[in-house]
């Protein structure tokens, strides 16, 4: 760590443009000269860029500055490159608009004119190695549409240099990037992008074009009393909402999970959701399958308890009397017989659950019919998009544009938390609270790994009562697994079982706060093998 440097965690929020230009808006109402904020973001743009990418030092960078003020953002990390000592060139599309976009330009220019000569001149070298970092300062949050004329051939540029193997660094959000809703036909491919004050929710949307995201603390100090956005969840929050294991805990402390799904042919789901929880924490497992495959899950999972369906009065009191959490509906099945034990098992036993796949697919149409059966005992519900569409009736593609939205009025629909899978997943109260978890890797996106976090979340409501806990930490945890088992090799030969093993160290929970003014760091997901 630099000396000096200091560890926070500090709140993130994921917000809208609008939302993006509100805090701003306070931070200057309450007494921060906007012109600082500018130049906060680009100078701890230019560290970021120095302590990731040294070798800017020597081979030097290449700015493309916008005539708005992502324009004057890099004007300001030109400077304070340069001052560092890296050779610098700047590209300017215009003159720029805004006083503080011009004085950001005034300001760098003593700094660059004393680089510009050793930056010509590896410019003009065949080499082929400057720049090594060229930075996307060309449009910014207040853009709109699509980009065209010069904006669009900036962005081919830089993109250009990019396959060349040049480092992209994007100011706020890549270039052509709608950021709130991803949307945008020409985008600038960054390598790194470091987004200010707020994490936009276009950036997770996008993915593929962030590349890794760096969210920097500008001294957005002051916030909207009725701010909307959503928090982002971390380690941070993770240790703060999950206690940990008592010494003295036994399987009664850690609490008895039932699950209820396997039916014919899908006998894997719950027994992927057991994995899950047995690598959370859980105390004790029961499955409750189609009896045909009670001797399969016996035989595959040792350290588990299997029985039939409680489809009789006498099996349905065994189980309630044992269990502490119910989770329902991993394979099992959509059929007549599903919607019937899922409301009887709803109405006789009155503790926490959790809602997953078919248990939700049977109540199409009918989610407030499902809330009435949820009552207000602590309860989850596990969608995919698809099956929030199904539960609401909406196409897929109105859940998948309004994410954010859907999660909160479902939430409100059935009194219970609802965890949205994504990329990125949202986690939504009842009462308003909203949260995102941006962890994952496409390690994620293979047949199981919804039963996975449905065994990790239902442990871990068993085990706080708290549902928003359980889900914001589920999905982070989950995700994080996902993440693990990519570094470890290749996405493409990992499998869920490597992500279920991943368990294991994830949830040491040692990733370490960010160094200032780092308020959090998301590992770029896309393009991997």
């Amino acid at each position: 760590m630099e000396r000096g440097a200091e560890r926070v965690s500090t709140p993130v929020r994921v917000a809208t443009a609008a939302q993006a230009a509100a805090r701003e808006a306070a931070a200057v109402a309450a007494g921060i000269e906007s012109y600082a904020l500018m130049r906060a973001a680009g100078d701890a743009t230019a560290r970021e860029i120095l302590r990731r990418f040294p070798e800017v030092v020597s081979a030097g960078a290449l700015v493309l500055a916008g005539t708005g003020n992502n324009g004057g953002d890099a004007w300001v990390v030109a400077g304070a490159l340069a001052a560092a000592g890296c050779p610098v060139l700047v590209e300017s599309l215009g003159v720029p608009k805004s006083d503080d976009a011009q004085r950001a330009q005034r300001t760098a220019q003593p700094a660059l004119e004393v680089v510009q000569a050793h930056a010509q001149s590896l410019a003009a070298a065949s080499d082929g190695r400057f720049p090594a970092v060229i930075v996307d300062g060309i449009l910014g949050t207040g853009s709109s549409g699509e980009a065209s004329g010069d904006p669009a051939a900036a962005i081919a540029r830089v993109n250009a240099f990019g396959v060349r193997g040049a480092r992209v660094v994007a100011l706020d959000l890549p270039s052509g990037m709608d950021p709130t809703t991803g949307a945008g036909g020409a985008v600038v491919k960054a390598t790194l992008t470091c987004t200010y004050g707020t994490l936009k929710r276009g950036l997770l949307l996008r993915r593929d074009e962030a590349g890794a995201i760096a969210t920097l603390d500008i001294g957005l100090t002051a916030a909207p009393s009725s701010d909307p956005s959503p928090q982002l969840v971390d380690a941070a929050w993770v240790r703060k909402a999950i206690p940990p294991i008592p010494s003295d805990a036994h399987k009664g402390v850690r609490r008895r999970l039932a699950i209820v799904g396997g039916g014919d042919g899908m006998a894997g789901a719950p027994m992927l959701a057991a994995r899950g929880a047995m690598r959370s924490g859980i105390g004790m497992v029961q499955l409750l399958v189609n009896p045909q495959n009670v001797p399969v899950v016996q035989a595959a999972l040792p350290d588990t308890m299997a029985a039939r369906w409680p489809v009789t009065g006498e099996d349905q009191e065994r189980v309630l009397n044992w269990a502490h959490v119910l989770l329902l509906g991993p394979g099992l099945g959509r059929t007549a017989m599903t919607r019937a034990l899922v409301e009887r098992l709803l109405v006789a036993f009155h503790g926490p659950v959790l809602l997953d796949a078919d248990a939700l697919n049977v109540f199409e149409g009918e989610p407030r019919s499902l809330g009435t059966l949820l009552g207000s005992r602590p309860a989850i519900v596990t969608p995919h998009p698809i099956e929030a569409a199904r539960l609401l009736r909406l196409d897929p593609q109105v859940v998948l544009e309004r994410r954010f939205e859907i999660g909160a009025e479902l939430a409100k629909t059935l009194g219970a938390t609802v965890v949205l899978k994504g990329p990125p997943t949202i986690i939504s109260a009842p009462d308003g609270r909203v949260a995102v978890s941006a962890a994952g890797a496409p390690t994620l996106g293979t047949a199981g790994s919804g039963d996975v976090l449905a065994g990790i979340v239902a442990t871990l409501l068993g085990q706080t009562l708290d549902p928003f806990a359980a889900g914001t930490s589920g999905a982070w945890i989950h995700g994080r697994a996902g993440e693990r088992a990519a570094e470890l090799g290749s996405v493409r030969g990992a499998s869920l079982q490597d992500v279920v093993e991943a368990l294991r160290d994830v949830w040491t929970l040692a990733d370490p706060a960010p160094v200032a003014p780092v308020l959090n760091e998301l590992r770029a997901t896309g393009r991997q093998r």
